[in-house]
């Protein structure tokens, strides 16, 4: 069985909340170490776990790094991004 491979070419979209978003993203997950605070470069394990009892992603743990997204969770996230990030 062979997955399908969806690719969006999204150009239109305000980058600058983007970057906003994945600051504030970037410091749910901040620690400190050494006198630095530093952030992992992934989401939230509570977040992925709640997103996952919802029914958009399937089961986030496992050993690879990326997650698939139910149809309902893609359809959601599209609506999401357009929403936050749309001109």
């Amino acid at each position: 069985m062979t997955r399908g491979i969806v690719s969006v070419e999204m150009t239109d979209y305000n980058k600058d909340k983007v970057d906003e978003v994945v600051l504030a993203l970037l410091y749910l997950n901040t620690f400190r170490e050494h006198d630095a605070t530093r952030a992992w470069k992934n989401f939230d394990w509570d977040a992925m776990d709640r997103l996952h009892k919802k029914g958009y992603i399937d089961d986030p743990k496992s050993k690879a790094k990326s997650v698939v997204l139910t149809v309902e969770g893609l359809q959601l996230a599209e609506e999401l991004f357009e929403k936050h990030f749309g001109l």
